[in-house]
């Protein structure tokens, strides 16, 4: 995988689509849709919309923000808006306020709960 960087004392308006992983140093407004790791480095900012399969933020992020697999927040980080993840890592200090949804967790609870009443309606 590649790995793009959009580095310090850069702005960055519109959409972004790629295949690659992803370094933002600088500042991102709009959308980021990747199928690799995004990384929020200390002195980043994306204000939009992140669609990623990973991602470590130690920066700040505002908007939407969907991980499919981990999200892992540093004690620099500073999150706000709407998260749909689908594991959680935060370290102690980071600033997270934020709506949060765990789209795996009800999946495979659901597929639990589904198993037992096929397993109690056999005789």
């Amino acid at each position: 995988m590649e790995r793009n960087v959009v580095a310090k004392n850069t702005t960055i308006v519109g959409d972004i689509k790629s295949d690659g992983d992803f370094r933002i140093d600088g500042t991102l407004e709009g959308t980021l849709k990747t199928q690799g790791r995004v990384i929020i480095g200390v002195d980043g900012f994306i204000n939009g919309t992140v669609e990623a399969a990973n991602a470590d933020i130690e920066g700040k992020f505002s908007g939407t923000l969907q991980v499919f697999k981990t999200l892992t927040i540093k004690a620099t980080a500073n999150i706000s808006g709407d998260v749909s993840i689908g594991k959680l890592s935060i370290e102690p200090g980071a600033t997270f306020n934020a709506t949060c949804v765990m789209k795996g967790t009800l999946k495979d609870i659901n597929a639990k709960n589904d198993k037992q009443k096929i397993s109690e309606k056999t005789a």
